[in-house]
Formats: structure tokens, sequence, C-alpha cells
């Protein structure tokens, strides 16, 4: 199996690569910096293209959209959330898996059961909620619904899509305070990602394997 990772550099991205790559499945981890990593800045479109170009025609069996950014931790409400957080936010965590989507669909289709899974985050869900980190949440809720809609319109050829919190996970993103390891989350999601075929597509599952409340 091939897989694409986008933020394969560290955290969950990396833990995902290391553990596919122990399984025996060809892996291309992308990252900003490029370095050991396919260079994908999913922000940009030229770097999409660029991207996607360098892969010609191989086949994608399972693209894992896990880049993001989380921006506004901390911030203040009185004034706080800044114009330019919400734009970067959105760049990475929306319109950054769009394109992604987007410029590997061919290569999805050269594959016999492709699947994408979009790394979302429980405080993406609109029953769910907690209060602060309003950047981050609206952009974690917009990429839970872009997941489902594009479930929606992928079924027909045969490109099963899934979504997934991974667990508050002791990453620099997820701070020490995490429940799990980068390790463990990267375990179960793999399981998710075995598990998902077009009869579960559009799915919002938890990284253990728990349907969660859009």
């Amino acid at each position: 199996m091939h897989v694409l990772i986008t933020g394969a550099n560290r955290g969950i991205g990396l833990a995902l690569d290391q553990t596919l790559r122990a399984q025996g499945h060809q892996v291309t981890g992308t990252s900003r910096a490029g370095g050991e990593c396919l260079q994908l800045d999913v922000t940009d479109a030229e770097s999409q293209r660029a991207m996607a170009q360098s892969l010609d025609t191989q086949p994608i069996d399972l693209l894992v959209c896990n880049a993001g950014v989380y921006l506004d931790k901390g911030q203040n409400l009185a004034d706080g959330y800044g114009p330019d957080l919400w734009t970067q936010t959105f760049a990475a965590n929306v319109t950054g898996v769009f394109l992604t989507v987007q410029n590997l669909l061919p290569n999805l289709q050269l594959a016999q059961n492709p699947k994408i899974a979009i790394i979302s985050s429980q405080m993406g869900s609109s029953t769910k909620v907690g209060g602060g980190s309003y950047i981050y949440r609206a952009s974690k809720a917009a990429a839970l619904n872009l997941g489902l809609n594009l479930a929606e319109d992928l079924k027909h050829i045969g490109i099963a899509v899934g979504i997934y919190h991974p667990g508050w996970v002791k990453t620099d993103m997820g701070g020490d305070g995490g429940d799990i390891t980068v390790r463990e989350s990267a375990n179960g999601l793999v399981e998710r990602f075995n598990a998902l075929s077009l009869a579960t597509t559009g799915c919002f599952e938890t990284w253990d394997g728990r349907a969660h409340p859009v």
C-alpha cells in the first residue's frame, strides 16, 4: 500500500509514518521544510502542483491529511484572535486539506480501493463545545464539514473518506498534559484507516474506534 501523509516531519504525522513503514507499507511523507520528506506547503497552490507532478502517475492507496496548525492557543477574547491568525489557520487546516485532495485525486483514482483520512479534532464538534480556541475550533469544524461533503461526492467514484479525532496527544501542539502518546494515537489511527471502507465513508471517529458526535 502506498500512503501519503502530510505534515509527516513531527508529532502524529511522524508517528504515523514510522508505524506504517514498520508494517511494510510504502510511505511518502511531506513537510513544509522538505529535508527527508517531500516538500509541500499545503497552503500554497504552486507547491501543491509541484508535489503532484513529482508523484506523476503513482497510485496512492491512502491519503492522510494531517498537516495543521494551532496558532490561537491562549489567546484572550478581549484583544486576541487577530485576523492574521484566522487567515493562517484556515489556510493550513481547511484550504490545505482541500488542495491536497484536489491535486492528488488522479493518483487516488489509480488505486484499487483508495481512501482519504482527514485528521480533525473533537474540538471541531458542534455538539461537544468547550469554549476558547475559537480559530482552531472553527477550522477543525470546517475540516470535519469538508470531509463529510467529500465523502458524499467521492463515494460514487469509489473513494472512501474518514474523519478522525486523534486523541489528546502529548505533542508540541497538544502539550505535556495529553492523555496518550503519539505512538498510541498512531497505532489506533492506523487501525481506523484499515477499517475504513465505502460502507463507512463519512465516519467521524476517535483514534480508539468510537463514533464521535458531529
